[in-house]
This record gives structure tokens, sequence and C-alpha cells, in this order.
């Protein structure tokens, strides 16, 4: 051989990989869009079901499409006296959607069903690029039927924006594990920070997998990954930071009270009420401090009481699996670590910065950080929280699935595959039985069908059983999770606590549907309650409404839901005192009988109010809530229109 012919070997370029055949790409353009327009169809299809979905976040919204003070703060009412208590993110694209389409179901919705539809095709997008298409499918696909993401990318909570946040996050992320750039590293920062506006703290739960991952697998020398790590966090700070610091700058008499804080600070928001307080339950202004204090309260209305977790149910190791927060989220979350920890065996030896374990660990580490943590925070906690799970289960599912698969010619791997579709079935058929009366049949032919699965598995070496094994393993961990959803996607969910699926015994509340235990129910009009909004006549919104141009406020209410119902159905301002829980100094006593005397509110609305002394809430007869409720009753005449209780304050008694 030739030097020439040597040099020439050396110096010429690699030869292009082979296109794939013209089928083979039409079919996975083909397969992608049915997963789209299938997500898609399943997350718009009866949308409007859901009313004013949380009417909490709806009133905000609504705010927001009239007042640009209102939407950069995230106010509650046009009048920007008080903000909700989450930063204002997740208000502000639905306010735009809002202010262009007008106020209603549909435009406050829809982005949130949308944020659903970019999740799963980002998803697929990471988990196709290192572990081929159909791994990217079944992972877009476990995303989009996981009930629980299902339930919150139909609905206006903060979840739809931050679960795509996080997963944009990971993809950036993983942009720099394949080639070390810098400006993927602070794109990551900035997505991080952009989630803490939307719900502050939550986000950091993945910057442990995110930076550990990097930390560990990223290319490049350890001093040079740390030292972008660190530009990360600069990222993070100022992408986050710069709303923070408006806020604090702003004069506080020329802004809304921040709703939740007990001293007008998005400081002490961020670290004490949706901050410490969430983990150790001590939440200064909770209506039900999480530490089995007032349990009472929420144990007449259906809630889970006692435990070492108060009123917010037991905490522990297997809280996830629990009939609460089991349907939700639960399904595949053994499998997947199975077949993630296999997954991680067979990677084995690879180079340092093999993407497939990087994906396998942030994905990983995302799970299990987040779970741990939900599954010991003592305070405030809500099943619907679980969503923030259901990307990172998909993940592990699909990638640990895939590299199995690939490896299945090792009897070894066959018998982990038949053990993780076994365990699949087991459990699902455990959580099926659990709602006995739903869909009866179901969790028989999930079990049968799994467990025939698992047993083929270890003959798939066999190309027909192969696929006769695989396809049974897919229908046994998903028809569970389908079945939920669509029983999800066709049932109204409406009010501030709400769960996907049927309703489950040892659950809170009756599945999100309201009744007879939640107050606020759908049983008929009033002024709602905590966990609801009102509800207001034909009657009682006219009577708002008149002469309401006169007026900053048409009304005050205690309590963020009870006014929200009145705001939304008048398009006027309704002051919602002392915020969400009602348990807010926003206003106080004297400054309230300020705006009442320069007549800047129309009528008080009685009853409703969560924090207003009610026995067993937080604060009682101190709070200013209950203060103005006492100063009203004793100074103006109350008229009753359709069984709501209102107060004219322009017409006092003496």
């Amino acid at each position: 051989m030739t030097t020439s012919t040597i040099d020439a070997r050396v110096t010429s370029p690699a030869p292009e990989p082979a296109s794939p055949p013209a089928r083979t790409v039409l079919r996975e353009r083909l397969s992608l869009a049915a997963l789209l327009i299938g997500t898609g169809v399943l997350y718009l299809w009866n949308l409007s079901i859901n009313g004013w979905a949380n009417s909490f976040y709806s009133a905000a919204i609504q705010a927001g499409s009239e007042s640009w003070k209102a939407w950069f703060f995230g106010s509650s009412d046009m009048a920007n006296s008080i903000t909700v208590d989450k930063p204002p993110a997740s208000l502000w694209i639905p306010g735009l959607s809002a202010r262009l389409f007008g106020v209603n179901s549909w435009s406050i919705l829809v982005p949130e069903a949308l944020m659903g539809v970019a999740s799963v095709a980002l998803l697929y997008l990471i988990t196709r690029k290192y572990f081929g298409h159909r791994a990217g499918i079944l992972a877009g696909g476990v995303l989009a039927t996981t009930p629980v993401a299902a339930l919150m990318f139909r609905f206006d909570n903060p979840e739809a924006l931050l679960i795509l946040l996080m997963i944009a996050a990971v993809w950036s992320l993983m942009k720099a594990v394949d080639d070390g750039r810098w400006r993927w590293l602070i794109l990551t920062g900035v997505l991080v920070g952009f989630g803490f506006l939307t719900k502050q703290l939550q986000v950091t739960l993945i910057v442990p997998a995110l930076s550990v991952t990097y930390l560990a697998f990223g290319p490049g020398g350890w001093p040079r990954r740390l030292g972008q790590l660190f530009a990360a966090l600069g990222a993070m700070i100022v992408s986050a930071g710069w709303w923070i610091l408006a806020v604090e700058l702003w004069p506080a008499s020329s802004r809304p009270y921040i709703g939740g804080s007990q001293n007008n600070s998005i400081l002490e928001l961020t670290l004490g009420y949706n901050g410490l307080g969430r983990l150790n339950g001590d939440e200064t202004g909770a209506v039900v401090p999480g530490r089995g204090h007032g349990m009472g309260a929420l144990e007449g209305m259906g809630g889970p009481g006692g435990g070492r977790g108060g009123a917010w149910g037991e905490t522990g190791w297997l809280r996830m699996f629990e009939p609460a927060q089991g349907g939700q989220i639960a399904w595949l979350i053994p499998a997947g670590l199975v077949l993630a920890i296999v997954a991680l065996v067979l990677i084995g030896k690879a180079r340092r910065t093999d993407p497939r374990r990087a994906y396998l660990s942030v994905w990983g580490l995302w799970l299990l950080v987040t779970m741990g943590v939900f599954s010991f925070m003592a305070g405030i906690f809500h099943q619907y929280y679980t969503a923030a799970l259901a990307p990172a289960v998909a993940a592990v599912v699909a990638a640990g699935g895939a590299v199995c698969w690939s490896h299945r010619d090792r009897l070894w791997v066959r018998l982990a595959l038949g053990a993780s579709v076994a365990i699949t079935a087991i459990w699902g058929f455990v959580l099926l039985d659990r709602t006995p009366d739903f869909v009866p049949w179901l969790r028989y032919a999930v079990l049968i069908v799994g467990l025939l699965a698992a047993v083929a598995m270890v003959f798939a070496r066999i190309r027909v059983v192969a696929a006769a094994a695989l396809s049974g393993a897919v229908i046994a961990g998903l028809a569970g999770p389908v079945a939920y959803t669509v029983d999800t996607v066709t049932a109204e969910k409406s009010g501030s606590i709400i769960t996907a699926g049927p309703a489950v015994a040892g659950g809170f509340g009756p599945g999100g549907r309201g009744g007879p235990g939640m107050p606020g129910g759908r049983g008929g009009d009033g002024p709602g309650g905590l966990l609801r909004g009102s509800t207001p006549t034909q009657a009682v919104v006219d009577k708002l409404i008149a002469d309401a141009d006169d007026y900053t406020w048409v009304a005050a209410a205690v309590g963020s839901q009870s006014a929200s119902g009145y705001q939304l159905e008048t398009g006027h301002s309704v002051m919602p005192i002392g915020g969400f829980n009602g348990s807010d100094p926003s206003p106080t006593l004297a400054e309230f009988q300020k705006l009442v005397a320069a007549r800047e509110i129309h009528y008080f609305i009685g009853g409703g109010g969560p924090g207003a002394g009610a026995p067993g809430m937080a604060g009682g007869s101190s709070q200013p809530s209950s203060q103005i409720s006492t100063w009203v009753q004793d100074n103006f005449t109350p008229v009753t229109v359709d069984g709501t209780t209102m107060y004219d304050l322009t017409q006092p008694t003496s």
C-alpha cells in the first residue's frame, strides 16, 4: 500500500450514513402525526366541559386580559388589589389569548392543551435522537395518556407550562452533553429560571438531575463543566430574578399585595408558604396547616385526615402508590425503575459521555428526587402535583425498554423484560381493583394479557413471539392509564382540588367533580368556598353590574374563590379579601373602611369565605377578613338575592 493511499484514507471524510428508505420515513412521519394529532384531539375534546376550570386562575387571566399591570403581576382582579399566590408566568400566555379572543373557557384552556401537545412532541424528539423513532413514540404516548398529565394539560393551573419548561430544560442539557457548548447550559438555566416564575421552588427539584448529569457525563474537563454549570446558575438567577427584583423595587403602594404572604413580600412567599412551608408543614397563612392542625376543617369535606402528613395524607416511601395518588401517576413507575436499572447495566462500560447514559441519568434522577420530595413533604400536597413526574416516567420506560429490547438475545435481559411486564400487569390490576365499578372487566384483561406477554418475553428471540410479547406488554401497560384518561377528558373538572379518573376510596374528593362532600359543589348556585369558585345566578349578576362603572370594585368577598365567580360573570373587578385562603392581611380593616368611605366598593358578599373566622380555620377571628366581615354585619343591612347575602356598602344602617 502506498503512502498516498494511506493519506487519502486518513484525510477523506467518513462516508455519510445511508438514508432510511422512503417507506420508512413516511411510516415514521405518519406515526408521529398520529401521535401529535391524537394528543391534540384528546386534550381539546369537549374542553369547555371544564367551564372556568380553576376560577382562581381564570379570574387572574381575565384581569390580565384587561389590565397590563394585572398581567405583569398576576393580580386576581383588574383593580390590582392582590395577586395570586404564585408568580405570573403561567398566566401570561392565556392572558394574551384572552385579550385576543375574549374571556371564555376556550381562550383560557386551549393554550394549556397546546402546551401539552408541545410537551409530547419535545419528549419524542429528545428520545428519538438517542433511542430511535419507536422509543420516541412510546415516550410521547405514555406522557400523553398519563391520567394526571392529561388532567393538567386541560386545566389552567401552572403545571402545563411548568412541565413544558422542564422538558425543554432537559432538551437543552442533552444538547450540551452532545457538543459541550456554553450556550446550551445558559439556555438550560434560562428555562429553569422561567420555571421558577411559573411555580417557584418546584422547578428546582430537577436541578440536581440536570447538574449531576452534566458534571458526570458532559464533554470536556471537569473544571470546564463546573464553570458551565455556574454559568447556567447565573442564567437561572437572572431569568427569574428580573421579575423578583421588579416586584421588590416597585413601590408597594402602587402594586398589588403579594398574595400568599403575610408581609406583602415575594421573598417571603418564595421561602415560606411556597417554599419550606411545603416541606415542613409550617405554612403561615394556610387554612389547614400540614402537621395535623385544624384537620377537622378538611375531614368534614371528604379530605384525607390523619397520618404523618396531617391533613394532606400519609408521608413515606409508598405515598405515590397509595389510593390517592396511585391511579394518577404510578401505573408504570415500577416498570420504569426496573428497565432503567437494567439499561444502565447494559450500557455498562460505554464511554463516559455516552448520551444514552446521560439521558437515563437525567430522567431517572428527576423521577427519584421529585418522587422523594413529594413522598415526604408534610405541607400542602395535592394529587395533581404528581403531573411533574409524568415526563420522567415516560422517558425511563421508553428508553429503558428500548435498550433492553435491543439486547433481548441475552436470556437474563429477556427475564428482566418479562419481570417488568408481569409487575406492570399485577400492579395495574391492583390499581384498577381500587375502582371495581369502573370498567369491571378491564383489570382481569390487563392481568391476563400482561402475564401472557411476560411469559412470551422469555422466548422473544423468536420473531413472531417477540411481536406478540411486545404488543401484549404495551396493551397491558397502557390500558389502565388510557381508560382513566378517557374518563378524565369526558368528565367536568373544576375547582381547586381535582383528580384524574374515577373516584377512588381513600382519595380526596369525588374525582374533582364536586359533590356533597366538597364545598362549593355544583349542587346549586352560591358564594363558593375554599375549593370551588362562586356560581352567581343571573339576578345576582344583574344587581352587581347595575352602576358598576361608578365603582372600582363592584363587590368584595372573603377568599379568591368566592370572589372569582362574581368577577368572571360580571366582567368587573371583585376584591378577594384575604387572597386564596382568606387569611392574607389584605386589606386590613382600616384600609377596607377607607375604601368604603370613598365609595370604591359597592357590595360585600357574605358567606363562602374560608378564612372569615370559621371554626378550625387558621387565624380565626383575629384575621382582617373576619374583622371586616364582623364590621360589615354590624353596620350594613343584608339583602338576600337568590340565596346570596349581599350588603350595600353605600347604605350604612346609621
